[in-house]
């Protein structure tokens, strides 16, 4: 069948107008396929979304725009042009009351903690290339095993457990492969003597400069639903999918609550960016309960920032900083006008994002939006960042299933989800939560990419995004 008339012959329906939906939408919408993305939310981006409060515009989490993956490049330069800035990088890790260059430059690291501390942690490091753990599984496993012992404890262990709420040996070795992978104190050492492009570009903890859109990632995705829609295509926002109805081995009918009622929309084919627990458990008939306990046995870790406006134009020079202070419940803090100068409207002032990682069970995610823009004051005080009373405003922002958990049970739910779903011809799933994968941007772009190649005769295996690829953010 020729492209075009197998194209006319297809009604997509996808879920989720994040980086993964929406780059499907503009994929299809390229080779005249028309879609339908629903989105339940009332703003387009999903976690790289921006949100602008009194003209202050800020992200969710930070989101630096690197990819080594051309089709990513090239879609992000389509629709920003000039207005994707390049970027210096800056990060550092505040412990001890002293700054330490992010990623470990070893130099600095071993000045910074004392000769004494600086010989333990070489010994440390010897120690363990020696006596390696032998299987890795844990995260505690991998990070000695390229550290040694020392530094894990000092600068890995307990912010660690801080953002994810569970201890180290809890945590899957393939998470820390997924998203260091390539550093040790080992490859530090050598960037650090020989500081060439090429080097700092292979890792994806040493890229010193990245890209980053003028008003913050959501322009991008605002700009990509933009295009979409010109191009024939619709995207319904404050729509969520209730009720994913199949029969055999294909999808047919989308249930969606959308302006206080609930409509059918039927497709031929399904690209869901929705959290693959949440997929599970929307299918009509129920899915097998075997797979139900499997989906509700995933994890995910929920954040929440809050947004402060500072009366002062300086506050630190990083686009953020990791806080690995136990007086403080902050995990990193970030400086929106440090990421580009139009994220703040007056120079003279800054705009900060805390981080707070937490469950939605947890109490703190529930505390009074002013009890948690007090506690931020408090913080900020206590590093020494600023005074209280140069605070003068600020909001929360909460951010569900922000990260999917690599937990000791993960691996073996996921399976069974996967093994499921793999007989369901017409269904694909993409992106971070859709795939229960910590993928950044532009894996998740190009999980949605093969997605959309697939619908039109290719046969892609989604999975294998940023398995046998090389890692890069």
């Amino acid at each position: 069948m020729e492209p075009a008339r197998k194209a006319n012959a297809r009604k997509v329906m996808i879920v989720g107008a994040g980086p993964a939906g929406l780059t499907a939408a503009y994929a299809l919408s390229k080779v005249g396929v028309q879609s339908i993305v629903l989105e339940k939310d009332l703003l387009v981006g999903g976690i790289s979304r921006t949100g602008n409060y009194k003209d202050y515009y800020f992200d969710i989490g930070g989101h630096r725009f690197f990819t080594k993956v051309k089709a990513v490049e090239d879609m992000w330069k389509e629709l920003l042009g000039a207005d994707l800035l390049r970027r210096k990088r800056l990060s550092r890790i505040y412990y001890n009351k002293k700054y330490f260059s992010y990623p470990l430059r070893p130099f600095n690291a071993l000045f910074s903690l004392g000769i004494w501390n600086s010989f333990v942690v070489l010994l440390s490091f010897l120690y363990a290339q020696m006596f390696p753990w032998r299987n890795e599984e844990t995260f505690e496993h991998w990070v000695i095993n390229r550290f040694g012992v020392r530094l894990y404890e000092t600068f890995f262990k307990a912010y660690t457990e801080k953002v994810w709420g569970m201890p180290c040996s809890e945590i899957r070795a393939e998470w820390a492969a997924q998203r260091i992978r390539g550093l040790s104190l080992l490859t530090a050492l050598r960037n650090a003597l020989v500081r060439s492009k090429n080097n700092n570009k292979d890792i994806k903890t040493l890229i010193e400069e990245f890209d980053y859109p003028k008003f913050g990632p959501g322009m991008m995705w605002q700009t990509a639903a933009d295009i979409v829609q010109q191009n024939g295509c619709q995207v319904y926002l404050g729509a969520e999918v209730a009720g994913i109805l199949w029969s055999g081995d294909k999808v047919t009918t989308l249930e969606v609550k959308r302006n206080g009622q609930v409509e059918q929309f039927h497709g031929t084919d399904f690209i869901c960016s929705m959290p693959i627990r949440e997929v599970i458990e929307k299918f009509k008939p129920p899915a097998p309960k075997a797979v139900l306990r499997a989906a509700s046995n995933l994890k995910y870790r929920d954040f929440l920032t809050t947004i402060l406006i500072i009366d002062k134009r300086d506050v630190f020079p990083d686009n953020w900083i990791y806080i690995h202070d136990p007086d403080v419940k902050v995990s990193r803090i970030q400086n929106f006008k440090n990421w580009s100068p139009f994220m703040t409207p007056d120079e003279g002032k800054t705009c900060l994002g805390l981080e707070y990682f937490c469950f939605e069970s947890d109490s703190f995610w529930t505390l009074p939006d002013n009890e948690l823009i007090e506690l931020g004051k408090k913080e900020l005080e206590i590093l020494g960042f600023v005074t209280a009373n140069e605070v003068e405003d600020g909001l929360v922002v909460r951010m569900p299933k922000a990260y999917p958990i690599y937990d000791s049970g993960y691996r073996e739910s996921l399976s069974v989800v996967r093994k499921f779903l793999q007989d369901i011809s017409n269904f694909q799933l993409v992106g971070r939560n859709g795939m229960h994968k910590h993928n950044n941007q532009d894996h998740s772009m190009l999980t949605a990419m093969l997605a959309a190649e697939n619908i039109l005769g290719s046969n892609h295996d989604l999975w294998k995004v940023n398995t046998e690829q090389e890692y890069h953010e």
